[in-house]
C-alpha cells in the first residue's frame, strides 16, 4: 500500500467493481480527481453507453461521466494490477463476485467494500465475505466505506460526508485521501464492524419508515421509529464488539436519518408501497435496482434470534416481508409490547 502522502493519480491504479448507481457515482468521483478508473460493468449495453456516450442511462441517467472511466465486462482484467479495488455490488452477489476475483488480485492491493448487507446463510458482513473468499487480502488491507450518501447527490457534487473504516490507520488514510474532495469529506475509523452494521441494518429500518408514511402516520411516529431503530442497531453492534460511539456518527445515525427520510432511498420507497397495500413481489418486479433491506431483513431476523438480541422492529419488518403480516398489525404489535424502561443496561 502506497503512502497516503504519495497518491499520484497518474500512477495510482483504481478499479471499481459494479456500475449500479452507487458504483457509477464512486467511479466518477475518483475519475474527476484524475485517477484512471477501470470500471467493471455487468450489462453489455451499460458498458456501451458509458464507453460511447459517457452516460449510464440505466442507473444514473442525465449525468455526463468523466472520460477517465474505462468500462469493461472483463472482471479479471479490471481488478488485475490495481493499488485499490472498490467493490460496489449487491450484497447477495458479493460471494460470487469475489470468487471470480480470486487469483486475479495483486499482492498488496487494498480492497474497499462500498456494499451494505449481511449474508443470509453465514451472517457475515461484506468484509467478512470478502476476506473469506480472498484470503490474500489481509485485515490491514480490508476497508469499508459508509455514511449518508445518495448516489444522485454525490454525482451532482453536493456536499457529502462519509466514514472509511479499517484496522490499519495507514490504509484508512490512503483511502481517505484517494476519495476526499472539496464536496466529499471522508473521516476515518478503526471500527469496521460498527460501520458495516450501521450501513446494513439501517436499510431494514428505512423500510419501516417508508411503511409508516405509506400508512399515513405522522412525524411523531417516524421520530420514534428512527430512535428505537437505532437502539436495535446498537444492541446488535455491542453484541458483536462494535464501538457504541460509531452509531452516533455518520455510519450510524447519519445514514439512518438519511435513509429513513429521503425519497431517493429505495428501501424507504419499498416501505411506502407496502404501507399503501402493495404486495412485496409486485413492488420488486417494478424495480430495476436492489433494495438491500429486503434481503437484510431476513439475515437480521435469523441472526438476532440466534444471538438472542432483541430487535422487535426488524422482526416485525421480517414478518411483513416474508410472512404477509399486515403493516397496521405490525404497528399495533410494536405499540402494545410489554412496557419497560427506555435505556438498555449496557
Amino acid at each position: 500500500m502506497k503512502s497516503k502522502n504519495k497518491i499520484d493519480p497518474s500512477t495510482f491504479k483504481i478499479a471499481v467493481v459494479g456500475a449500479g448507481s452507487w458504483g457509477t457515482a464512486i467511479a466518477d468521483l475518483l475519475a474527476c480527481k484524475g485517477f484512471q478508473i477501470s470500471l467493471w460493468v455487468f450489462e453489455t449495453d451499460v458498458r456501451d453507453q458509458i464507453e460511447q456516450f459517457q452516460e449510464n442511462t440505466l442507473f444514473l441517467p442525465g449525468h455526463t461521466l468523466s472520460a477517465n472511466i474505462s468500462p469493461s465486462n472483463d472482471l479479471a482484467a479490471v481488478v488485475a494490477d490495481k493499488d485499490l479495488i472498490v467493490i460496489v455490488v449487491p450484497s447477495h452477489l458479493m460471494r460470487a463476485m469475489t470468487n471470480k476475483m480470486s487469483g486475479h488480485i495483486s499482492d498488496g492491493s487494498a480492497i474497499v467494500s462500498a456494499s451494505k448487507g449481511i449474508e443470509q446463510k453465514t451472517h457475515l458482513t461484506m468484509s467478512g465475505v470478502i476476506r473469506q473468499n480472498l484470503p490474500e487480502v489481509t485485515q490491514d488491507l480490508m476497508a469499508v466505506i459508509s455514511g449518508p450518501s445518495f448516489a444522485k447527490e454525490v454525482i451532482q457534487k453536493m456536499p457529502t460526508s462519509v466514514t472509511v473504516a479499517c484496522k490499519s490507520s495507514d490504509t484508512a488514510a490512503v483511502v481517505q485521501h484517494a476519495f476526499a474532495t472539496d464536496y466529499f469529506r471522508v473521516y476515518t475509523s478503526d471500527d469496521v464492524m460498527g460501520v458495516e452494521l450501521g450501513g446494513a441494518v439501517k436499510n431494514v429500518i428505512a423500510i419501516a419508515a417508508g411503511m409508516l408514511d405509506g400508512l399515513g402516520l405522522g412525524l411523531n411516529t417516524r421520530a420514534a421509529l428512527i430512535t428505537r431503530g437505532m437502539t436495535e442497531v446498537r444492541r446488535l453492534g455491542l453484541h458483536l464488539g462494535a464501538n457504541p460511539r460509531t452509531f452516533t456518527g455518520l455510519a450510524g445515525f447519519g445514514d439512518l436519518v438519511l435513509t429513513c427520510t429521503g425519497n431517493l432511498s429505495r428501501n424507504y420507497t419499498v416501505g411506502i408501497q407496502l404501507g399503501r397495500g402493495q404486495k412485496l413481489q409486485e413492488i420488486l418486479d417494478d424495480m430495476h435496482m436492489v433494495a438491500e433491506g429486503v434481503k437484510t431483513a431476513k439475515s437480521v431476523y435469523n441472526f438476532s434470534r440466534k444471538l438472542k438480541v432483541e430487535m422487535p422492529i426488524c422482526h416485525e419488518i421480517y414478518r411483513i416481508l416474508y410472512e404477509d403480516l399486515a403493516p397496521k398489525e405490525a404497528v399495533h404489535r410494536l405499540m402494545t409490547r410489554t412496557l419497560k424502561q427506555e435505556l438498555d443496561e449496557e
